[in-house]
């Protein structure tokens, strides 16, 4: 019996892409890293591919037209572009592209908040985000990198409605309550699973960090993956970048940079030891 498929509520990050001036070169370089494979979803009659990147047949990513950015993208589901759209200007963003059509897999807007960060709203018909996550090779979480982190706390929340938890290495959890109970209906035992983290991890949907000096905010997309120095040789010698490297209570993470420029992380659970 083969699992249900992954849904997103309202206010959840739910897809990411990547939109390089090189697309060639971005597919070769994450088939090899990740072991995605590439299939076309774009119209038969449309200049343009969009190629989603699967890992074993389940929905992870995607590799798009360049449309002038560089970086990877990170969509929030809703019930209404439309809607959220004018939200997100009354909020104190901006709506920089759409709402358009994406076909029959859904439609969807670019924004910008007061920090200038770009996220995406998606509004699911066919395609309901990614349907293989935290697991090695797939898309583990996006935080926002902002100089501004409780202006821009205070955007998301009057957006999504994210509740905001400080974290122990600093930063702020952002939940939407009641996620964990929904994920339960599709990761059934995740409650028991996550019985020794910390109270509301379950409803976490990404965090706000404060950005580095002359780091532009932006949101950041991490991968999780089974080997971080093997990640990080294997993207080097792919002719990407390792930018930086460092270990975490829970994980042993590497900055890297594609071959077209996009910064992203991978990271490597290291269960905490106990005695």
């Amino acid at each position: 019996m083969s699992a249900p498929p992954r849904t997103y509520p309202p206010g959840v990050p739910c897809w990411i892409d990547l939109e390089p001036a090189d697309t060639d070169a971005a597919v070769a370089f994450y088939a090899e890293l990740f072991g995605w494979r590439f299939s076309d979803a774009a119209p038969a009659d449309s200049p343009e591919r969009y190629l989603i990147a699967t890992l074993d047949g389940a929905d992870v990513a995607a590799i798009g037209p360049h449309r002038g950015g560089g970086g990877w993208n990170t969509y929030v589901a809703v019930e209404s572009v439309e809607e959220m759209a004018q939200r997100v200007t009354w909020a104190g963003g901006q709506v920089d592209t759409g709402p358009h059509d994406a076909g029959p897999g859904g439609r969807w807007a670019g924004c910008a908040d007061p920090g200038g960060a770009s996220f995406r709203l998606w509004e699911a018909r066919r395609r309901l985000g990614a349907q293989a996550v935290n697991v090695p090779s797939a898309w583990n979480v996006s935080d926002l990198r902002t100089h501004d982190p409780d202006g821009a706390e205070a955007f998301y929340a009057d957006l999504f409605g994210w509740v905001g938890a400080p974290m122990a290495e600093g930063g702020t959890m952002v939940r939407v309550p009641g996620y964990g109970d929904h994920l339960a209906t599709i990761d059934p035992g995740i409650h028991e699973r996550q019985v020794h983290t910390p109270a509301g991890f379950a409803d976490a949907v990404g965090a706000i960090v404060p950005a580095g000096p002359g780091e532009e905010d932006h949101w950041h997309v991490t991968f999780t993956v089974a080997d971080r120095d093997a990640a990080a040789e294997a993207a080097h010698r792919l002719g990407g970048t390792v930018l930086a490297v460092d270990d975490a209570p829970w994980s042993k993470r590497a900055t890297l940079a594609g071959p077209t420029g996009e910064a992203f992380t991978v990271s490597q659970f290291v269960p905490a030891v106990t005695v």
